[in-house]
């Protein structure tokens, strides 16, 4: 399936922009460290690199990767990380809640299991993913000292939107979706939808639709029109670039699909640490 940095380079080039308003808030920091947590190929990076922002003088970027084997430092004070489609693919617990009892889906030689689990909340009954390693994950981000946290995912603001709609559970391989996770077993990457409410209280909440205007995108694209125009007798790589911002920004803002995700911000010096309840 195609991401959002997958898209073109104009997503990288509005995160650039909010990472630079990051920087002027920090009174504009000789130095700091920007950490792309599931950096992949490093394409966001690229694309944030050839954005050159003001603070691009002062950054370092840095990729992390927890799947090929590179972790977060112990430190990251002073440190912006951003993520994009990362929680959804943390490890998380598959429950189911009505009035009396409450269980958990279990997989064994037979199939699926329902065996009966011990939550610490009454709040939402149905079905719904339990994200408490994906909210340990942000914490532990948080704790070691990050100046700022950006995060884009799909999911919903509530715990208890995802159980009323079901269709949370997210099984993709080559662009396609299935919903059967016992469905060819380890030949297909098993996601879920992420519940807001269950990660440590976000300083801002806006869709991936809404960011990316708040930082630029219609004027963005207007450049890239004129820019266009300019150069389209005898276009060069900068043209054909600008020329795909039209295509980029329908696609990082479409309602139906990446505009519909969630992005959520977190201060690591106004945020208390402590370890959310996984269903406050």
């Amino acid at each position: 399936f195609i991401t959002s940095p997958e898209v073109g380079p104009l997503f990288g080039e509005l995160v650039a922009r909010w990472v630079d308003g990051v920087w002027q808030d920090m009174d504009r920091p000789a130095h700091f460290d920007v950490v792309d947590l599931g950096a992949g190929p490093g394409t966001l990076l690229r694309s944030m690199a050839i954005a050159e922002p003001l603070c691009a003088r002062s950054w370092s970027l840095h990729g992390v990767d927890l799947s090929a084997g590179t972790g977060l430092p112990d430190d990251l004070g002073g440190s912006v990380v951003v993520a994009n489609e990362v929680l959804d693919n943390v490890p998380f617990r598959w429950v189911r809640r009505d009035s009396d009892s409450a269980h958990e889906a279990w997989v064994d030689r037979t199939g699926l299991q329902w065996r009966p689990a011990e939550l610490d909340t009454p709040v939402a009954s149905g079905e719904f993913p339990l994200i408490e390693r994906a909210a340990a994950l942000l914490t532990s981000i948080l704790a070691a000292g990050a100046e700022r946290v950006l995060m884009f995912d799909y999911g919903a603001r509530r715990t208890q939107t995802l159980a009323d709609r079901g269709g949370w559970l997210r099984c993709y391989r080559g662009h396609e979706r299935r919903n059967d996770p016992l469905a060819e077993p380890g030949r297909w990457d098993i996601t879920t939808d992420v519940p807001l409410d269950q990660l440590p209280p976000a300083d801002r909440v806006r869709t991936q639709a809404d960011f990316c205007r708040d930082h630029g995108l219609d004027d963005l694209v207007e450049a890239g029109r004129a820019y266009w125009v300019d150069h389209a007798s005898a276009p060069d790589t900068t043209a054909l670039r600008m020329r795909s911002r039209v295509r980029e920004a329908e696609a990082l803002t479409d309602g139906g699909g990446l505009g519909a995700f969630w992005a959520a911000e977190w201060s690591g010096t106004s945020w208390p640490l402590l370890t959310p309840d996984p269903l406050r």
